[in-house]
């Protein structure tokens, strides 16, 4: 695999991202939530029995237990932990120092302790997929703020590669435990024709979705099993071409989801991992730049022809398979599509132990070369202090690897007993040792479709004199009929979400709707604000109901009409049997409720902080009160965004700049060249005159020596001669 420099830092961009949309939407409903008056007071999980700091933090990881030492109470010490994850992840966001290894190891340990008091509204696969996610960001984040250290590593690629070992483990277990749940709809791909009325919080785009023809509702699930099983094996594949494909295809099924449902931060989060099957080459195309690593230029013709040979198996295996398994036939005359599931449960059971162990044994490969890889580089770094230390930091970042992927291995292997029953018991108690800090865990997304009578909702009435009764509307979920569905991803209003679990079964599995119906009645704000934003939206907003019930209505969207116009209602419903009955305050029925799950506050009330940390965290409450969540959620985005492309083209300006400075220097250099030329060629010629001039001097000088010498002899002759 190439470089993964950019898409890295992309990463950890998004990261950031993530966490400040979950904290600020978390941090909205906390009063409500877990406040002295909420549902599910957070206090109540917090039981100080005067033991140590220490032994409370390892027995309940939160810095919760921190709230008593700094004169808070429990609700202001959860606003102020959301407050300080808030604002470090908007600064991790704007700025690319601060996405450093302590600041994610922080944001990990501030959800870390919301996720410990938040009971039920927190319970979320996609709350443990961002805690499970955000404490590899530690392992795949540079350590920039220590000093000396470099933003880009030799051991990255094996740190990073645990991001692309999450997203299998994510994508393939949520494929599989749709087939091993044995739920009829999923196996007689009709699920779709139900799911997009029967989610949580659907969106107007679900409405239009679920007018689409059965045939193409069929077709979309056998693409869901397709992308969600087979296709994760290709995020290790050695060929570049293919990790791609099934990066777009992941993307495609998330966007998918996106614009049908409302599902908060999971879906963005689930790009995000996608992310690690990318490299630089690709990022580059993205941003249009030049690829200057020259890889596929450098490969041999013979390399490139069996590649895209391998390539076209694949494909033709992948497409092939899919007809077979799933009868796939073309009608012509009804211009549809026929599928049907052609494999029975025991053929997928025994498909799925057959391939689970090679699934984890593909990792140990994949892993292990990225091992070597990574090794190598550290032993080619110039210097031998450098390479010292470039080896310890391997070693002990591959350790960490290794453990990381040795300890997912027990959640992983759920989805097939005897896998799971094969594995060595050291690393199932590994797993045990680290369960309550939520590093690991298992996944399976969608695992039944409900509402296949109708969409189960819980309507809860009110009346001051008992004849005269009036629905609560909440914000998002249904219950006006002519109501649209809202948008409000990436927010996550809680309890509109339980609202829909309770309403597949009884109140007795709902214990917190006992609380909802009790702090109703007594009229309390905190909770008034979870139904509507707008307090004066509210029917009983200036006086609190004397009684409330709720009944459960079965609902299903409309159908167009017959001329194809669109009808005037979203939704139509019929009643279906009562979910609680008529209670008051004092009613025996609601005491005794209260009573049996607990909710009855029989200690004191505690005394509001007034320090001056509590005073400006009821501050920063008052500035927010009455403004929706999600727009406050978009408006951050917005800005953070916006500040990072301002920020990006700046630094695209300012490098215009510096090439246009070097091209007018060398512009300047090459017109200067000439006259040096041609100074330096004069010179020359003139070296070369006088040194032809000197050396006729030295040769006039010679001959005139000589003839000296020859008139000296001619004298000494003459003399010689006289004398004789």
């Amino acid at each position: 695999m190439g470089e993964t420099i950019l898409p890295r830092r992309l990463f950890l961009w998004c990261m950031a991202l993530i966490y400040m949309v979950a904290f600020v939407s978390l941090y909205v409903q906390i009063p409500g939530l877990y406040g002295n008056d909420g549902l599910l007071p957070a206090r109540w999980q917090l039981r100080y029995t005067g033991k140590p700091l220490l032994e409370q933090l390892l027995t309940s990881p939160t810095l919760l237990w921190l709230g008593p030492h700094l004169g808070l109470d429990t609700q202001t010490a959860m606003e102020l932990l959301c407050l300080t994850g808030a604002a470090l992840s908007l600064a991790a966001t704007l700025l690319e120092p601060l996405r450093d290894s302590l600041v994610f190891f922080c944001l990990w340990a501030l959800y870390l302790s919301m996720y410990q008091v938040g009971q039920v509204f927190l319970y979320f696969q996609w709350d443990n997929l961002l805690l499970e996610t955000g404490f590899l960001c530690i392992l795949v984040a540079p350590l920039r703020l220590i000093r000396g250290s470099r933003a880009v590593r030799e051991h990255d690629p094996v740190t990073f590669w645990l991001i692309r070992w999450l997203l299998f483990r994510l994508m393939f277990a949520s494929g599989v435990v749709k087939l091993t749940s044995r739920c009829p709809t999923w196996w007689g791909l009709t699920a779709l024709t139900y799911h997009y009325e029967t989610q949580c919080i659907p969106t107007p785009l679900a409405w239009f979705a679920h007018q689409l023809p059965v045939w193409w509702q069929k077709l979309s699930v056998v693409g869901t099993f397709v992308i969600e099983i087979p296709v994760p094996f290709l995020f290790f594949s050695p060929l570049r071409r293919l990790r791609l494909a099934a990066f777009y295809m992941q993307f495609l099924l998330q966007v998918l989801i996106i614009l049908s449902g409302n599902y908060n931060f999971f879906n963005l989060l689930t790009v995000t991992l996608c992310l690690s099957l990318l490299d630089d080459r690709h990022v580059n195309f993205w941003l249009r730049k030049a690829d200057k690593s020259g890889d596929e230029n450098n490969d041999s013709k013979l390399l490139l022809w069996l590649s895209r040979l391998a390539e076209l198996l694949v494909w033709t295996l992948l497409i092939f398979g899919t007809i077979i398994w799933f009868d796939l036939q073309v009608d012509s005359a009804k211009h549809s599509v026929s599928s049907r599931t052609a494999f029975t449960y025991h053929q997928f059971n025994q498909f799925l132990k057959t391939v689970t162990i090679p699934c984890i044994w593909i990792g140990v490969l994949s892993l292990t070369w990225e091992l070597v890889t990574s090794m190598f580089r550290c032993a080619c770094i110039s210097g031998f202090l450098k390479r010292f230390w470039g080896m310890i930091q391997w070693t002990v970042f591959a350790a960490a690897a290794v453990s990381m992927f040795a300890v997912s291995l027990v959640p992983f292997s759920y989805i097939e007993y005897d896998s799971h029953s094969r594995l060595w018991p050291g690393v199932r108690q590994a797993y045990g040792l680290v369960d309550r800090y939520q590093l690991v865990n298992s996944y399976g997304l969608f695992r039944r479709m409900t509402g296949v009578g109708g969409r189960p909702e819980v309507v809860i009435e009110g009346s001051n004199d008992g004849n005269t009764w009036t629905e609560i509307e909440f914000m998002y979920k249904p219950g006006n009929v002519s109501a649209s569905p809202p948008v409000v991803t990436p927010h996550q209003p809680r309890l509109d979400w339980q609202m829909w679990f309770a309403a597949l079964g009884p109140q007795t599995q709902s214990p917190w709707f006992t609380s909802l119906m009790y702090r109703l009645l007594q009229g309390k704000r905190e909770v008034i604000e979870l139904i509507q934003t707008d307090v004066s939206k509210y029917p009983f907003h200036e006086e609190p109901p004397t009684y409330l019930r709720a009944h459960r209505y079965r609902y299903w969207f409309t159908e167009p009409k017959a001329n194809g116009s669109f009808p005037e209602r979203w939704w139509r419903r019929v009643y279906d049997e009562e979910f609680y009955p008529r209670v008051h305050l004092g009613n025996t029925f609601l005491e005794g409720m209260l009573t049996q799950f607990g909710l009855k506050d029989k200690s004191a009330s505690r005394r509001v902080s007034n320090t001056a940390v509590a005073q400006a965290v009821r501050w920063v409450r008052a500035q927010f009160r009455g403004v929706p969540t999600h727009t406050l959620i978009w408006t951050l985005i917005a800005c953070s965004a916006t500040f990072c492309l301002l920020q990006g083209l700046r630094g695209q300006t300012r490098h215009t700049d510096q090439t246009a400075v070097t091209n007018k220097a060398a512009e300047k250099v090459d017109d200067l060249l000439p006259d040096l030329s041609e100074e330096k060629q004069a010179k020359e010629d003139e070296s070369e005159k006088n040194t032809e001039d000197e050396e006729e001097d030295e040769n006039e000088q010679k001959v005139d020596s000589e003839n000296d010498d020859e008139e000296e002899l001619v004298k000494k002759d003459e003399s010689h001669d006289e004398s004789f």
